[in-house]
């Protein structure tokens, strides 16, 4: 995660009111807050996360708001005034000695609403219910006079407001407190930048986007997920030198060796895989991206050089301090080592004397890599582009992570490889006297084929070979028919982790590994696999008494989990109200297992409880 403002990142701006504005932070542009103003984008980039700015009103001759950092003293003074001074016993008024005391509210004294018709109680109070409207002496023309004015970020109104207030002196410490944080929360204008990783993502896309994109999935969802699937870093690549024209055995041997490689099937836009290469230390680009003008920064979402005669930030003291000027010569060389580490091996020249790169090079790494199947010609992975990285664009940089630990394959590559175009037809090798001929279009045209059809030739190969550490699903398609393909594929011991919306679909895949399930088949095993090897039973179709294998799979179950949040006060103890529902979601986890070929029997001599009790009474 980086710990600076990046351009053209994307970040959530926590306003006072609460609420979060996600936004793209692009150089050279202004970002408005609504009611609370604008500024330039520039003041923030390169900026450390989670500091607090305040905007100051505009100097004469400026066009822009300047941004104060305010200081931790400042944010929580309330609290530490607080802390030092005793808290006052019960819930006593503040009053004021002498006449003020004669016009506060006598305490004690109980008043009652009535009905003027019938004549009933409505409601009982034991102390004066006060109309803040009627005594906030500013006018509603006054106030809105001060909210344009806007001087000093905010602070001259909400101190104007409370002064106005003549019952300011009749409010115990705990209204007192309540009422300045509403007009602080109102009028105030500050904002926090907060760095837009998948928990902010997910609470994000939950409270004020479409929750049906990413299935309802929560925080805790997410996390339950990656812990039970064991997503982890899966170490450094030891295959990254060989050669990749193929698999041969010795590759298949390594990558029986090899541990950090998870098979995902994720119907939530990409948020799953964003999570697994987060955990996985590959879901952000590199802090120090391609300075402007490399060819090799073709991405929109890309890091870009920072900009010249940038704003100034006001720093805690009142002083004015310049941004960190990014040293240009180091980020070249940053660039270069990035780039040295793709290189490849070149072929051969169309007599320009220019370097070209192998067409049959694969990026791809051989150890913690993700895997995801998809139904469609593409995948949806469209919440990556908020970390750099677009699927879809073909000059996607290669000194991002994703694009060397991130390999998709659809559903019809992985189950039926000879009926997928793009696999079945090989490219041709054109001799170099040819392709000097041709035009360079042409030209262009071949390469770029003759390598997607080397990626896709070394995707599909890989993941049939299977031997994956762990399998991780949040898909709306049905689980049953999901694990009849990709359990051969898992090797003995791997995690699963499959989520779904409703419990339905999974209480019947518990069903198919149950014991009652797995006892079936050992005792009377259908007519169907009788005489088949241990590695034809792994692809066994399944039958209507028997859909899956159960002896591919052990401890199978299922649960939930859902934070909630909850007010705590004395007798009033209880989920707060105002919680979002949705679905509930639901996890089944599960592990791989080999079974064992031939007949397991047990050996040595048992013995029994009833001997050791003989054996102590003749004693």
């Amino acid at each position: 995660m980086h710990s600076l403002v990046q351009p053209h990142a994307w970040v959530a701006l926590k306003l006072p009111s609460g609420n979060n504005r996600v936004l793209q932070v692009t150089p050279n542009t202004t970002i408005s807050l609504g009611k609370y103003g604008s500024f330039p984008s520039n003041l923030i980039i390169h900026r450390p996360f989670h500091l607090t700015y305040e905007l100051q009103d505009k100097r004469p001759g400026e066009n822009f708001n300047r941004l104060r950092i305010v200081p931790a003293s400042e944010l929580y003074s309330d609290i530490l005034s607080s802390g030092s001074i005793s808290s006052l016993e019960g819930a006593t008024p503040i009053t004021n000695e002498g006449e003020d005391a004669e016009n506060a509210p006598p305490t004690g004294i109980e008043y009652s609403l009535v009905d003027p018709e019938s004549g009933a109680v409505v409601a009982r109070t034991d102390r004066a219910e006060l109309d803040a409207s009627a005594r906030q002496t500013l006018s509603t023309e006054e106030i809105e006079a001060l909210k344009k004015d806007g001087t000093d970020a905010g602070r001259d109104l909400i101190a104007k407001l409370m002064l106005s207030h003549t019952a300011i002196d009749q409010k115990t410490e705990y209204s007192l407190a309540k009422y300045k944080l509403l007009k602080t929360k109102k009028y105030i204008r500050r904002f926090c930048v907060l760095p837009m990783d998948i928990p902010m993502l997910t609470h994000w896309q939950l409270e004020a986007k479409d929750a049906s994109k990413i299935l309802d999935m929560r925080e805790e969802m997410l996390g339950l997920l990656g812990c039970w699937a064991n997503v982890h870093f899966g170490g450094e690549d030891r295959c990254e030198n060989e050669g990749a024209e193929g698999v041969d055995n010795s590759e298949q041997n390594n990558l029986e060796r090899t541990s950090g490689r998870w098979l995902v099937v994720d119907d939530t836009g990409g948020l799953l895989v964003a999570a697994m290469a987060e955990r996985m230390g590959v879901l952000y680009p590199p802090e120090n991206g391609p300075v402007e003008g490399d060819k090799g920064s073709t991405s929109p979402s890309a890091p870009r050089k920072e900009v010249s005669n940038r704003p100034k930030v006001t720093s805690e003291t009142g002083g004015e301090q310049d941004g960190p000027k990014p040293d240009a010569t180091s980020q070249i060389q940053d660039t270069t080592e990035s780039k040295s580490s793709f290189q490849v091996t070149r072929r051969a020249s169309h007599g320009d004397s220019k370097l070209r790169l192998d067409d049959l090079k694969v990026p791809y790494k051989h150890s913690n890599t993700l895997t995801v199947v998809h139904a469609n010609q593409q995948p949806n992975l469209a919440f990556l582009r908020d970390y750099g990285f677009d699927t879809t664009n073909p000059t996607q940089a290669p000194d991002h992570p994703l694009a060397s630990h991130l390999m998709t394959i659809s559903w019809l590559q992985l189950v039926e490889p000879m009926l997928d175009p793009t696999y079945n037809s090989e490219m041709p090798n054109i001799s170099p006297e040819v392709l000097r001929s041709w035009k360079a279009n042409r030209r262009g045209t071949y390469h770029r084929k003759r390598r997607r059809w080397a990626k896709i030739q070394h995707i599909v190969d890989v993941t049939r070979k299977g031997e994956f550490s762990g399998l991780v699903v949040a898909s709306t398609m049905d689980p049953i028919s999901i694990m009849r393909y990709v359990v051969p594929l898992l090797a003995g011991g791997a995690p699963i982790a499959i989520y779904s919306q409703s419990i339905e679909p999974l209480t019947a895949l518990v069903d198919c590994y149950s014991i009652a399930r797995r006892a079936a088949w050992v005792s009377n095993p259908p007519e169907e696999v009788a005489g088949k090897t241990l590695e034809e039973l792994e692809h066994w179709a399944g039958n209507e008494e028997f859909p899956l294998n159960p002896s591919l799979v052990l401890g199978a179950s299922l649960q939930t989990s859902r934070v909630r949040k909850w007010q705590v006060l004395p007798g009033r103890t209880h989920p707060m109200m105002t919680g979002r529902g949705g679905a509930e979601g639901y996890i089944f986890t599960a592990w791989r297992v080999k079974p064992a070929e031939g007949k397991v029997e047990a050996r040595g001599k048992a013995r029994t409880k009833k001997r050791k009790v003989e054996e102590t009474m003749k004693e």
